[in-house]
């Protein structure tokens, strides 16, 4: 195990007993920790100022915009975390692979990847190493943050192998991901092969997070749920796995007085696994090996934890539909949901999915309020 740098936040003590890392690691801080996702930008008229002459990547890159953008909240909300702002695919930009963000679509990629051909075409041109020499304006954004965000965390995150080989193959956002759970199907070699390098990508992104300065990381999985369990346990699973492993090696030292002695053990960076659409897959996304797991808005936090064993933090699940709904229906959501939330060892307040861009900023600043008891 690597351990990670003496001024990382979890190792010179600005962040090591945050409230979102005390849960995070199944304790039960003085209050319930709170953040959302995608709270970085969308909603908020600040984000949308800056983001007025810039793009989405060219924002995601410029290493000041992407501190300050993610900061944002933090500020106006009072957030236990700020989740860094970057998009699913900058590893794969980075690397070199054409894609653009298609305003009202999402990701579309130049070339789809539709063959064994189109893999080694990938893996060969737009490799690991080109992508950690490309890093530089990662690691920078997370140092210009977290010089900022004291005792907060930050949470660095990657999209999962399967959404994003989903994405390649089918050349743009879907409905079903036909395309892409045919390929796994009928060229189960090509599949694996397109996951391993998507895997290797996304997994040193996420290293350069923690190692810049991330207390935490997510694994951000949009279109697990289309899978069936056995699916995800035999074609995904492993690629899941094999992108925390890098995260997983870093190791950060925890010094506590035990029996009348310094004592020292060695724990890993916080990991959250969440999935949308995900309900069915809970006990499968378990064994992916993470601390935490998010929980969408369709299964009850209380019935989540039942059928983990009650061994597992959970984060979530507010349905982001009570964004809108009077005061009082959202208070009683809230109250629901922290209750439910009393089940699991520890619970991180959070949506069931990330904010819409609709969501009234005076409205999450709220539920924050609400889980710390003001």
């Amino acid at each position: 195990m690597n351990i990670l740098s003496g001024s990382h936040p979890l190792m010179d003590g600005r962040t090591n007993n945050a409230p979102l890392i005390r849960a995070l690691r199944g304790e039960r801080p003085e209050r319930t920790p709170v953040w959302f996702m995608r709270q970085a930008g969308r909603s908020l008229p600040e984000y949308r100022a800056l983001r007025a002459e810039n793009g989405m990547l060219e924002a995601c890159l410029d290493p000041a915009l992407a501190s300050e953008i993610t900061l944002q909240p933090v500020r106006r909300h009072g957030v236990d975390a700020a989740v860094f702002f970057s998009d699913i695919v900058v590893p794969f930009r980075l690397a070199g692979v054409d894609v653009e963000l298609v305003s009202g679509r999402g990701p579309v990629f130049t070339e789809p990847v539709r063959t064994s051909d189109d893999v080694t075409r990938l893996r060969a041109e737009h490799g690991a190493d080109r992508l950690r020499e490309a890093l530089d304006p990662v690691r920078e954004a997370v140092r210009l943050t977290t010089a900022e965000l004291g005792g907060t965390p930050l949470i660095g995150f990657t999209g999962a192998p399967f959404t994003l080989a989903a994405y390649l193959v089918e050349g743009g956002p879907s409905r079903d991901h036909l395309r892409a759970r045919t390929l796994m199907h009928s060229d189960p070699d090509t599949w694996r092969a397109l996951l391993e390098w998507a895997a290797e990508l996304c997994g040193v992104f996420l290293e350069a997070q923690a190692e810049a300065g991330a207390s935490a990381v997510q694994l951000f999985d949009s279109w697990a749920g289309s899978l069936s369990a056995a699916d995800y346990r035999d074609h995904v699973a492993w690629a899941s796995r094999r992108t925390l492993e890098p995260v997983r090696r870093l190791g950060v030292r925890d010094d506590r007085e035990g029996d009348g002695e310094a004592s020292a053990r060695i724990r890993s960076v916080p990991v959250i696994h969440f999935a949308v659409g995900s309900g069915h897959l809970l006990e499968e996304l378990a064994q992916v090996g993470v601390d935490a797991l998010g929980v969408d808005w369709r299964t009850p936090l209380d019935d989540a934890s039942r059928r983990l064993g009650h061994l597992f933090p959970l984060q979530g699940n507010l349905d982001p539909a009570f964004l809108g709904a009077p005061p009082r229906v959202l208070e009683d959501h809230v109250a629901d949901v922290l209750r439910r939330g009393e089940q699991a060892p520890a619970h991180v307040l959070n949506l069931g999915h990330g904010v819409p861009p609709t969501a009234d900023p005076d409205v999450l600043s709220r539920i924050v309020e609400l889980a710390h008891g003001d």
